[in-house]
């Protein structure tokens, strides 16, 4: 009994671990030299002067876990390198009539803070008694809209949805990105009372990284399987009646099981010749561009104290950039102390354009928001600073992403699956947790199976 997997991003790997735990025996296959797939973290040296070292991260910063998660990275000896985000970074910041302002953090901060309106104050106290729900197809915009205010979509809602999902409150589906939402709406007639019933039963969750990045998850999973193949790409899958046949490098291979964990482009070029009809709503998934800008300053010349996760950009306020994590207050050992580090994200559904601009108007246009932004005196510039581009970065959850569910259940049938961020959701813990629930699921098939 063999299970493929194609592609050994987060997901991919994350199964193929779960697999060779339990005996069952796997192929996975990797196109490219590196697994992991947008997770990369890498060093860059510093200026003679501090003599230390920049870690940047081109994809995801940190991981969001409880203590299951917590637990697993132990299982994969990884414990020590575990580094938990600082306290300071708990605050959020929100760019609002030309500086970055401290988003409320619990009641008193909201009723008493001036970052609201009363207005919004008022709708959030009487969303209690609303008692409309969502229809089919309701966006997130539409969602807080109807139960909030627009102010808080347009300066809390959509700045956060901007740097979760690169996306848009007014395309993506409030059933496919936060479904907790509505089952508070059904179950309690209300958001807030269903936040306050479940905060006790709700565990909290820690974010954190690795001392040398997030690398070090994926490099850690790559180095305990026995069956990674890299630089192989694969060229072809047809159904069989024992399973699949897998073309890698000119040879077959038949597997009794399937699992599509890669990006909907290439599993759509795979599946085409199975079915059209899924390749085509997979082709429809939208990823927009990001580019990841990493700049270093001396600490001395920002004004800003930085205390706290980083600054998102509401699309009204007209900024350049969707926001700017402040990477060195978050975790230690990200730049020289003398120094500080911002991880700057360009692009998105919503200014997709700003992300292809050439690298010296991206460089020095985001040069110029962090120095107004946060009280920069850097005349001649930063310290260091660098730009990784992704022409496709994160899949939309909107309504293509909803059309795709009818192929895929039906592709299970014939035993083929998919474990990837476009389907059932896009964060790393959720990837993780679909490979982990996938791997018995599938090992009870094979065994029913043969019976």
């Amino acid at each position: 009994m063999t299970v493929g997997i194609i592609g050994a991003g987060i997901s991919g790997l994350t199964l193929a671990y779960e697999l060779q735990k339990q005996g069952i025996h796997y192929q996975l296959w990797e196109a490219s030299a590196q697994p992991g797939g947008y997770i990369q973290s890498r060093r860059e040296q510093a200026g003679a002067s501090s003599g230390g070292s920049y870690l940047l991260e081109s994809g995801p910063n940190s991981l969001l876990g409880d203590s299951a998660l917590l637990e697993w990275i132990d299982e994969l000896g990884l414990a020590p390198e575990v580094l938990f985000s600082k306290p300071v970074s708990k605050a959020r910041f929100v760019f609002r009539d030309g500086r970055y302002r401290e988003l409320p953090s619990g009641p008193p901060s909201l009723l008493f803070g001036r970052f609201f309106s009363w207005k919004t104050k008022l709708a959030i106290w009487r969303e209690r008694s609303n008692k409309t729900l969502s229809p089919t197809g309701e966006t997130l915009a539409q969602f807080f809209r109807r139960r909030f205010s627009q102010e808080l979509v347009d300066y809390a809602l959509g700045p956060f949805v901007a740097g979760i999902y690169a996306g848009n409150p007014e395309q993506l589906l409030v059933s496919e990105t936060f479904p907790i939402l509505l089952r508070y709406e059904k179950e309690y007639g209300s958001v807030i009372r269903g936040l306050i019933k479940n905060q006790s039963k709700t565990e909290r969750r820690q974010s954190f990284s690795f001392k040398n990045g997030m690398q070090t998850l994926t490099d850690g999973l790559a180095a305990r399987l026995t069956n990674l193949s890299l630089n192989t790409p694969v060229e072809q899958i047809v159904p069989v009646q024992a399973g699949w046949q897998v073309t890698v490098g000119g040879k077959t291979e038949v597997v009794d099981k399937l699992v599509i964990a890669v990006g909907t482009e290439a599993a759509a070029q795979l599946v085409a010749p199975y079915n059209d009809t899924f390749a085509t709503r997979l082709r429809a998934v939208v990823y927009p561009p990001m580019s990841v800008v990493h700049s270093v300053y001396n600490r001395a010349a920002v004004d800003h104290s930085l205390n706290g996760f980083g600054g998102l950009n509401p699309k009204m306020e007209g900024q350049f950039a969707a926001g700017h994590i402040w990477s060195s207050s978050i975790f230690d050992g990200r730049c020289p102390a003398d120094e500080v580090l911002f991880t700057t994200f360009v692009g998105g559904t919503q200014s997709a354009r700003n992300a292809r601009q050439q690298d010296d108007v991206l460089l020095s246009t985001v040069h110029q928001e962090l120095t107004k932004g946060f009280g920069i005196r850097a005349g001649s510039g930063p310290v260091f600073q660098s730009v990784r581009r992704w022409e496709r970065a994160i899949p939309q959850y909107d309504a293509a992403i909803v059309a795709v569910k009818e192929p895929v259940i039906l592709a299970e049938k014939d035993q083929l699956f998919v474990c990837a961020n476009w389907y059932g959701g896009v964060s790393l813990s959720d990837c993780i947790q679909k490979a982990q629930k996938m791997a018995p699921q599938l090992k009870n098939n094979l065994i029913i199976a043969n019976l």
